[in-house]
């Protein structure tokens, strides 16, 4: 209310965000369901370039932010962005319009999506009532609030409420029609005006809409969680969950919505729109991520090493972007509060999100956008500790989500196996090298180690379905490795040829 209220910032406040917190979560966050690190980190640092997004649930919003009106912004708002600034070559010219309302201190801005422009709400409504019957006629209102002349009226009081000369009677019949459901037939219900559709993720594209008008989210943390909630803590429930979430970021990201192309003349900050991006290219990772994650193993089994020699000056500048990481990692925590075990499940759930639930987002939505493959989706189903126990975190469900990480584990493995009988076999000078490859299949496996404890349940004993699965692939990976063979050039295996011959 604070905020919703300040006489400046209140009118150019689109919604006031709050971290989520849960209960009924296992003691260690197996699966990092509290998702401290975007709750602490993430979401603060973007309070303070235009406002967190908006994630769904915890929020309080501005009537007017969502009926698709332009925010009330100062002349330093209106300023363009320093980077924009120093990219132009200079300022740009100021409008007439501009000019004519100079001495006014608050002043409405342009939007790109064709909105009412509110110059002084406290007029009252019949003073908009002559400044809207300038701007668009009575067919324009209706395409866009329907055809409710109440509601529509409704929507310039910026502290709600409806028009004095309504009566009871006529008012029950105005909120039977507007709740019907075909109602929003028709209109910019969903695509300029309240929550946008189109995505199972809709509050990201909602946020987003309100950023790009030039509205500014506010992100509240009292030391008092004022929203809580339930969380999957079961494994195969969390994957489904995160996937969900992959897949709406995939479609919003091939959607004319997407922050890469989207309103570029608008009032959306740089560093908002990159952050916007991050947001809808994460499940691309997930491509380059099973890569390094296989890496260390197909080093293993081929005695060949990850890394190649490098100059000094290579490695310099690998050891100071490795030290800078470092350095940024420990500022975040620092600065956030947030704990290095929080932090470490992160780490952890983000590589066993994207070797499962993001490729598959890829590749459902690729699916939706080229073929019209569309694919359902449930609920996820919440913790309760109705056994006691967390029971729940040991439930096996069976999900094809389980089969590319438990492929990842096993060929690590096979790799770190086999790694190890060619140093026994060749000898002491081979265990230097061998130490370097074991490192990065044994991070890798660290990684993944909550997905391992996940799928052994309580009685640590990995699914059948499972393991016949991932061996399978994994043999099919290395058969097709072993015959594609491209550490050898063609000049070697010429020579080799020509050394042994077709009969040998």
């Amino acid at each position: 209310m604070c905020f919703m209220m300040d006489p400046a910032l209140g009118r150019k406040t689109c919604y006031v965000q709050f971290p989520q917190r849960f209960d009924g979560i296992d003691l260690h966050d197996r699966y990092a369901n509290r998702n401290i690190v975007f709750f602490d980190i993430n979401m603060k640092g973007l309070d303070g370039i235009q406002g967190p997004m908006y994630v769904g649930t915890g929020c309080c919003f501005n009537r007017q932010a969502l009926y698709g009106y332009d925010p009330v912004l100062t002349e330093a708002d209106l300023e363009p962005n320093i980077v924009v600034k120093s990219c132009c070559g200079g300022r740009k010219k100021k409008s007439k319009s501009y000019m004519d309302n100079k001495n006014r201190m608050m002043k409405r801005t342009e939007s790109s999506a064709p909105i009412f422009n509110m110059e002084d709400i406290e007029e009252g409504i019949e003073g908009y009532e002559d400044e809207r019957s300038m701007l668009m006629s009575q067919k324009r209102l209706e395409k866009r609030f329907g055809q409710s002349p109440i509601f529509t009226a409704s929507t310039f009081m910026t502290q709600g409420g409806i028009p004095p000369s309504t009566n009871p009677a006529s008012l029950l019949k105005e909120a039977i029609h507007v709740i019907s459901c075909g109602y929003e037939d028709k209109t910019e219900w969903g695509k300029e005006i309240g929550w946008i559709y189109g995505s199972v993720t809709e509050d990201i594209l909602t946020g987003f809409k309100m950023h790009a008008r030039g509205w500014i989210s506010i992100y509240c943390m009292p030391p008092r969680p004022c929203f809580k909630g339930s969380a999957p803590i079961n494994l195969s429930d969390r994957l489904n969950q995160v996937l969900r979430w992959a897949l709406g970021s995939v479609e919003i990201l091939f959607s004319r919505h997407c922050p890469i192309w989207y309103n570029y003349g608008g009032r959306l900050k740089l560093l908002e729109r990159v952050a916007y991006i991050n947001t809808i290219v994460y499940p691309l990772t997930s491509l380059p991520l099973i890569a390094y994650c296989v890496l260390p193993a197909i080093c293993l089994l081929t005695n060949k090493f990850i890394i190649p020699e490098i100059s000094n000056y290579a490695g310099m500048f690998f050891i100071l972007m490795f030290a800078s990481i470092f350095a940024t990692g420990i500022l975040e925590l620092r600065w956030s509060g947030v704990g290095i075990e929080d932090w470490w499940r992160n780490e952890q759930f983000w590589v066993i999100g994207g070797t499962s639930a993001h490729l598959f987002a890829v590749f459902q939505g690729l699916l939706k956008v080229l073929a019209g493959i569309d694919t359902n989706f449930t609920v996820t189903s919440k913790a309760n500790d109705e056994d006691g126990d967390f029971a729940e975190l040991y439930v096996f469900k069976w999900t094809s989500l389980l089969i590319p990480p438990t492929t990842v584990l096993v060929i690590n493995l096979v790799g770190m196996v086999a790694g190890i009988s060619y140093a026994i076999n060749s000898g002491y000078q081979s265990w230097g090298p061998l130490f370097g490859k074991l490192f990065f299949s044994i991070w890798v496996i660290l990684h993944l180690y909550p997905f391992l404890k996940g799928l052994m349940g309580k009685q640590n004993r990995t699914p059948t379905i499972v393991i016949v699965w991932s061996i399978l692939l994994a043999s099919i990976f290395s058969l097709l490795w072993v015959k594609i063979d491209p550490f050898i050039s063609d000049t070697q295996k010429a020579v080799a040829m020509g050394q042994c011959g077709v009969n040998c």
